[in-house]
């Protein structure tokens, strides 16, 4: 039996071939095999032998009439390659394509089809640029000669491919067959090779002119530009393009970044204080020596740049629209409406828009004048705001009927109480009721020990609003341990170096007080099994010890209150039905989702924004978050490319605390520079690598961008390979 295999440079063809050899001398039948090349360049089609005998074999010759033929690369598929293939023969391909395509070709042959190549990257055979099919291909190839897996399995561990192995059973299972239809179809023999130009003598070789080897057939695979998605993206709840604005500081400068974050976010300024900051956990620098400082570099382009206004598009009649919650989520709502050209007006029961921005976040985190900066622009774009009221079901109904649509984004108005004995005490109040007061101006002076029960954010602005109010003494009793705080990192940090107490694994089981509070009772907690949460769920213990307080503020979490609906309206997911009967009118922000951070509450604005607008005709793309499963992993980061240089910190003030000084603590960043770490995962920044790197002068540059002459390009994929930030891919051509 002689087997023939048509493969490229690369891909290990001869290996393949030496794969069969060993798998029929373990058979105990005589073998022999080797290949057909010299000193080719990746790419280059190669061809390679397996014979197969009962007794020893003396043919020294290359396979010119082959019993069974594998083809690893479809593009060399041909009449050359096939001649010579035996009516009957096995035709193996590698090839994505499914056999309802292949029936009608090679009727006089026995066909059999697998994506080798697909199976091969799944099982991380080769590199991402060079996918090495030949240990998977045999697995298909064992199937059609009936060769027992076992046999096979024996032969990888021979040869060292163990580990390569689960990729051929793979392929023995997958492979596709069709019986030979047709035994009078086999191809002619092909034609002679053309006729060649006559040698010169070696004293005519007076210079040196391009060879002119084009090698775009022999190439399997080309190289293109692409853009991947970039974890800082994928992480970004509020859906900017992070990379982009990052970038355009580091190459265009603060107006250029403005630019981009305007698409996409009306509160640059707040996020850039406030944000938990995903899109930097999510960074692949942090895998090297620390993540960008994403949120310094969004507060620095936002403190340093207006964002731009953009006109309104010209073309339908434009929606009028009523948003109830001036917070983030209704803000991002009004402003994506703006930018789309309709008419939004925001109904908000406090005195100024902000909502949790100016009632909840205490002037030390964000300054009130970056909000009213941020507010202002966003009414520039004819947004028209109503403040002052809040909202009965009646009045909430009859807005409804005075406008196209409808958007709900009021936050979480429900406080979680206690629920243990003494709540009621004198002293006892609820977190955000407490921050309220003093945001408004109406706070007074502590004295004292002030206790707070949670781990959130909620809890580190009492705390440290707590401590400029005058308490003498200020601790945080929370129920788990601090790894599964849910309060932004910093936050947690900034408040122990202000003073702050942090008592872990403690939950309030009772007050104590003579008509005030006098103490609160905490219980022990014990960390168990994780819940549903994926958090370890706390297990209150019997161990209660009494901490002497004065003040006890309750940041225990807070829910939605849909009270205020009218009757027969209720929430099914976004949408607001009225008697099972779907309204044009969506929910936004914590009421729709409890998510409870800024960015949230702007990506849920911009996608309630664009459900509105779909469900009233206006045909748009829908907001949709990124999946992060898509981004660009470290992985594919040649972090050999990059210098290591440590984050820029935000600057802050210094650590003492003066009672009644609200100003503000974090101070950002002193530049732009930070942007220049950024690695910008899956984007093109023209760095040159692929240029420096390509063997053959195929990369040019074409102005500020590149050209690829496929016509002279071998497929190596090498400039894929040393692209440092994955910003190209190879291709099927």
């Amino acid at each position: 039996m002689e087997i023939r295999l048509h493969g490229r440079g690369g891909q290990g063809g001869v290996t393949c071939a030496k794969i069969l050899a060993t798998t029929y001398a373990r058979l105990g039948k005589h073998v022999q095999t080797f290949g057909d090349y010299a000193g080719e360049r990746s790419g280059a089609p190669v061809r390679a032998y397996t014979r197969v005998e009962d007794r020893p074999i003396t043919n020294r010759n290359k396979v010119y009439r082959p019993d069974h033929l594998i083809v690893l690369d479809q593009n060399l598929l041909g009449a050359d390659t096939i001649e010579g293939l035996r009516t009957g023969g096995d035709l193996l391909l590698n090839t994505p394509r499914p056999m309802e395509e292949l029936n009608g070709q090679f009727p006089a042959y026995r066909l059999a089809a697998v994506d080798a190549t697909a199976i091969a990257r799944r099982h991380g055979i080769g590199t991402r640029s060079v996918v090495i099919v030949n240990t998977t291909i045999a697995g298909a190839f064992a199937r059609l000669r009936e060769i027992p897996l076992p046999v096979l399995e024996a032969a990888y561990r021979a040869l060292g491919l163990l580990s390569n192995f689960p990729a051929a059973r793979e392929a023995y299972e997958a492979v596709q067959v069709r019986q030979a239809t047709d035994a009078c179809a086999a191809p002619a023999a092909g034609t002679a090779p053309a006729a060649r130009p006559p040698v010169e003598p070696v004293e005519a070789h007076v210079e040196s002119p391009p060879t002119g080897l084009r090698t775009g057939t022999w190439s399997s695979q080309r190289p293109r530009y692409v853009e991947h998605l970039a974890p800082c993206n994928a992480w970004c709840p509020a859906g900017n393009d992070v990379v982009g604005f990052v970038q355009a500081v580091a190459v265009r400068g603060e107006e250029a970044a403005a630019a981009v974050l305007a698409k996409s976010s009306p509160l640059p300024g707040t996020c850039g204080r406030v944000c938990p900051a995903p899109c930097m956990e999510g960074c692949n620098r942090a895998e090297y020596d620390g993540a960008v400082n994403i949120r310094g570099i969004e507060r620095w382009i936002s403190d340093h740049a207006p964002a731009p206004s953009r006109a309104a598009p010209a073309g339908l009649r434009p929606l009028s629209i009523a948003v109830v919650g001036g917070g983030p989520a209704g803000l991002a709502a009004a402003h994506s409406l703006a930018l789309l050209g309709h008419r939004a007006r925001v109904f908000e029961g406090e005195r100024e828009l902000g909502g949790i921005l100016v009632t909840g976040i205490p002037a030390y985190r964000l300054p009130r004048d970056v909000v009213r900066r941020e507010v202002a622009r966003i009414l520039d774009l004819g947004v028209e705001a109503r403040c002052g009221e809040f909202l009965s079901a009646e009045r909430l109904r009859e807005i409804a009927r005075e406008h196209d649509g409808l958007v709900l984004a009021t936050g979480l108005q429900a406080p979680r109480p206690a629920g243990v004995r003494g709540d009621h005490l004198a002293g006892v109040e609820q977190g955000i009721a407490f921050l309220h007061r003093v945001n408004l101006g109406e706070g007074a002076r502590l004295e004292g020990r002030v206790v707070v029960l949670g781990g959130g954010n909620t809890a580190m602005d009492c705390a440290r609003s707590a401590l400029r109010l005058g308490a003498a003494r200020v601790t945080v009793a929370y129920r788990r341990t601090r790894q599964e705080m849910p309060a932004i990192r910093e936050e947690i940090e900034e408040a122990e170096r202000e003073g702050v107490e942090i008592l872990l694994q403690r939950q309030p089981v009772g007050f104590r007080g003579n008509g005030r509070l006098q103490s609160v009772d905490l219980a022990e907690v014990d960390m168990g099994e994780p819940d549903a949460s994926g958090r370890r769920r706390p297990v209150v213990t019997a161990r209660v010890a009494s901490l002497a307080c004065d003040r006890a503020l309750l940041a225990l979490g807070q829910s939605a209150d849909r009270g205020f609906l009218p009757p027969g309206w209720e929430l099914r997911g976004q949408q607001v039905f009225e008697d099972g009967r779907p309204l044009p009118a969506f929910a936004a922000g914590d009421f729709a989702t409890g998510d409870g951070t800024v960015a949230h509450a702007i990506g849920s604005g911009r996608r309630a924004a664009t459900l509105l607008l779909r469900a009233l005709g206006r045909e748009l793309e829908l907001f949709e978050r990124p999946e992060r499963s898509l981004a660009v992993p470290a992985t594919d980061i040649r972090f050999d490319h990059f210098e290591r240089r440590a984050a820029a910190p935000d600057r802050h003030v210094g650590e003492s605390v003066h009672a009644g000084s609200f100003g503000e603590v974090a101070l950002g960043l002193p530049d732009g520079l930070e942007s220049h770490r950024c690695f910008s995962c899956g984007h093109c920044t023209h760095c040159d690598t692929c240029l420096v790197y390509c063997p053959e002068g195929v990369v040019r540059r074409a102005g500020p961008d590149y050209d690829l002459d496929y016509a002279y390009c071998k497929g190596c994929g090498i400039c894929v390979h040393e692209c440092p930030r994955s910003g190209m891919e190879m291709s099927t051509p």
